[in-house]
């Protein structure tokens, strides 16, 4: 059972401040792989093993999908039609948990996932971040692509970031955010903050 102590807001924090702070800029991502995906956990083109806990795949429909773990690593042979969620745990360091998300796909204009950007319209490229169903301004994006090329996006006045997509390839958008002097007790441990990082992937075609 996951307890938080304090029911506080969300302070939305950029990935650097969390990697300032001594932090690894590890996130889970889902990429396509053939008629399938998968699924790896930390930087595009650099994954590492990484202990998760209480990992779910989620397809569009809200079904659980079962695909069974090899090391940090999810293989689907098949997926379901529309968008691909995952979600997990991690304790990135010591006394702090860290909740991972994951979206493939830009169909669905509503979130899933606790964290999680959303597209404003269905295959488009401006993007809004909401924190339990409620839409929040993210400091920055961090996006990475397969191709290499990497970019930080700010956010217009009203909160959404819109990406430029001239490169084909995977596009990878990351965004942390840290619970406001939250800590929680999981399976008895108590952590003294909180992390959430979530990623939206998504395949721009030759």
């Amino acid at each position: 059972m996951i307890l938080f102590k304090h029911a506080a807001r969300v302070a939305v924090a950029a990935l650097a401040l969390l990697a300032a702070s001594g932090a690894r800029a590890d996130y889970v991502w889902i990429e396509p792989a053939g008629a399938g995906a998968r699924i790896l956990v930390g930087e595009i083109g650099a994954p590492r093993p990484l202990a998760l806990h209480g990992a779910k795949i989620l397809a569009a429909s809200g079904k659980a999908v079962d695909a069974p773990a090899q090391g940090a690593r999810w293989d689907l042979p098949v997926v379901p039609p529309g968008d691909l969620r995952f979600s997990a745990r991690a304790e990135a360091v010591a006394g702090t948990l860290e909740f991972l998300h994951a979206r493939s796909g830009r169909h669905d204009t509503r979130a899933g996932n606790d964290l999680e950007l959303v597209p404003t319209q269905r295959g488009g490229s401006t993007f809004r971040l909401f924190w339990k169903g409620e839409a929040v301004s993210a400091s920055q994006v961090r996006v990475s692509t397969s191709a290499g090329w990497n970019k930080t996006l700010r956010p217009a006045e009203d909160g959404s970031v819109t990406l430029d997509t001239p490169i084909p390839g995977l596009y990878v958008l990351v965004v942390s955010a840290r619970m406001d002097g939250g800590a929680a007790v999981v399976d008895g441990k108590r952590y003294n903050e909180v992390r959430h990082t979530a990623t939206l992937s998504f395949w721009e075609g030759e």
